[in-house]
């Protein structure tokens, strides 16, 4: 296990700069899939601004970081974004992290970092982790040119209406989807899109890691019946 070491001058040069706001991106299963730069300054600044400080706990327990947290999700986005900010304009350095991967990507943090920058504060990414860009790059599918929707609509109409404005698009198409819905994505994709390659992937770097690769039609049989767990990536290749 790797354990960061943080030396007394890099705490001091951290903290003798201007306040920053650091987007710190977290594993999206495997704990190990973290940067030793990502680690160290999860261990350095002041605070934390966690989606969900119980889940940035198993992660800062196993790298033995001790910084505190504070709670940064979509219910307290309103109250806590002026506050966070005023903290950071007071001296301290604050981590922003989501459940998993990079921060305001189909996760709480665009308020932030968009309200820091008003405020002229030095934002300062983190790379790593990306369930987006992890499942494209094992799909089989073009990586050359592609589009991310996040989460479409639950509502079966909008759902259909988004994926039929990218009927004719030349590239390939990403979007994010629950367990309890994919099913129901997948025959829209199929019913508006044709059954064309997809790739759906899911529990991505984690024991039950799967990309099912097929036509739709297919890849609807391997989980129709059979209820799928772990959030899903789903991929469509444009059309031919």
């Amino acid at each position: 296990m790797f354990v960061p070491v943080t030396s007394r001058l890099r705490r001091r040069n951290l903290r003798s700069r201007m306040s920053d706001l650091f987007v710190v991106a977290t594993p999206i299963g495997n704990l190990e899939d973290i940067t030793h730069r990502a680690v160290r300054i999860l261990s350095e600044v002041d605070l934390i601004a966690a989606e969900d400080t119980r889940q940035t706990k198993k992660l800062l327990d196993h790298y033995q970081i001790k910084t505190p947290m504070t709670s940064y999700h979509k219910f307290n986005i309103k109250s806590k974004t002026d506050h966070l900010i005023q903290t950071i304009k007071q001296g301290k350095n604050i981590a922003l992290v989501s459940d998993s991967g990079m921060p305001g990507i189909s996760d709480p943090g665009y308020e932030l970092i968009r309200d820091a920058i008003a405020e002229g504060i030095k934002v300062i990414p983190v790379p790593g982790p990306s369930a987006l860009i992890t499942a494209l790059a094992a799909s089989g599918l073009p990586t050359d040119k592609f589009i991310f929707l996040g989460f479409l609509q639950k509502k079966a109409g909008k759902r259909r209406s988004a994926l039929r404005e990218l009927m004719d698009f030349d590239g390939t198409i990403i979007i994010y989807e629950s367990p309890f819905r994919v099913v129901k994505c997948l025959q829209d994709i199929f019913s508006v899109l044709g059954d064309r390659q997809v790739a759906a992937a899911r529990e991505l770097t984690k024991v039950f890691e799967e990309v099912v690769r097929g036509k739709v039609s297919e890849v609807l049989k391997r989980f129709e019946g059979k209820p799928p767990k772990g959030e899903f990536v789903i991929l469509i290749k444009s059309k031919d």
